[in-house]
């Protein structure tokens, strides 16, 4: 990914925040056949390896599953918010429109998990997007027989992050005025998440 030294992230819980609050994320597996790509789900173990360990699992079905473990590179990536930045919201509009973003690209090989494995990942997955539910569900509502038959269809795996990339392209370099003016804009038409990044990495 290209990232000018004006776009790098500010700090690693910058990054993790990203993987973490937008945790759907799009995954691209290289082959001697080309390039597969699935859109799955992905918690961040950030204590495990160099970089952090990136887990998730897919339909076993899904063609892409039979290149995992294989030594083949992937590249997840996640993207945070992103924005249309118009000229029209400044006072002075000569200059160039622009699309703002963050983005996290993470790569690695993945190592698929044992049966024991997969139950654990996946109970951790459900635990982490049920919670803010005040009646939480569980796997273990299916019934063990049901469990396992799930369990079958699906392949778990993990990714210890090799290599991470992080871009935060949010209007550095332009005029104060103009950013100032881009911020107003964001939070009046509810793109808080989005102004509250230019605000920061503008020190404004």
């Amino acid at each position: 990914m290209y990232v000018r030294l004006s776009h790098q992230p500010r700090s690693t819980a910058d990054v993790l925040r990203v993987i973490e609050e937008h945790m759907f994320a799009t995954m691209v597996t290289w082959s001697s056949e080309g390039a597969l790509a699935s859109h799955l789900p992905f918690l961040i173990d950030p204590a495990r390896g160099e970089h952090g360990t990136l887990l998730a699992h897919m339909a076993r079905a899904n063609p892409h599953s039979a290149l995992l473990g294989k030594g083949e590179e992937s590249l997840v990536m996640f993207l945070g918010p992103h924005a249309y930045i118009s000229p029209s919201w400044y006072e002075d509009r000569a200059t160039a429109p622009t699309w703002d973003y963050v983005a996290v690209h993470c790569y690695g090989n993945a190592r698929c998990h044992s049966t024991d494995e997969a139950r654990q990942n996946i109970a951790r997955l459900i635990a982490v997007v049920e919670a803010p539910s005040p009646q939480p569900w569980s796997m273990s509502e299916l019934g063990e027989t049901e469990v396992r038959r799930l369990l079958e269809h699906v392949v778990s795996f993990e990714i210890p992050i090799t290599r991470i990339e992080g871009k935060f392209k949010l209007n550095q370099g332009e005029k104060v005025a103009r950013t100032q003016a881009a911020i107003a804009h964001l939070e009046q038409n509810g793109e808080a998440a989005m102004a509250a990044y230019l605000r920061r990495y503008n020190d404004l």
